[in-house]
């Protein structure tokens, strides 16, 4: 079973005071939380979605798995 690999940068942005969330491997992945947790449910989510709808998730194969 061939995995597919999506890189997520998240940094603390200290004058908002919220982790931010971006990825030029998922189109259109733009988040922040005021938690690094909080960030971390809320990609779980995203990314699929937004894999789904840019028509990415089929070439994982199903396969997709955030951890």
């Amino acid at each position: 079973m061939e995995s597919v690999t999506y890189h997520v940068q998240a940094d603390w942005d200290p004058e908002a005071g919220v982790w931010v969330a971006t990825s030029e491997d998922v189109p259109g992945l733009a988040t922040e939380a005021d938690t690094i947790e909080a960030l971390t449910d809320r990609l779980r989510t995203m990314i699929p979605e937004l894999l789904d709808a840019n028509g990415l998730l089929e070439s994982a194969n199903g396969n997709a798995r955030i951890v």
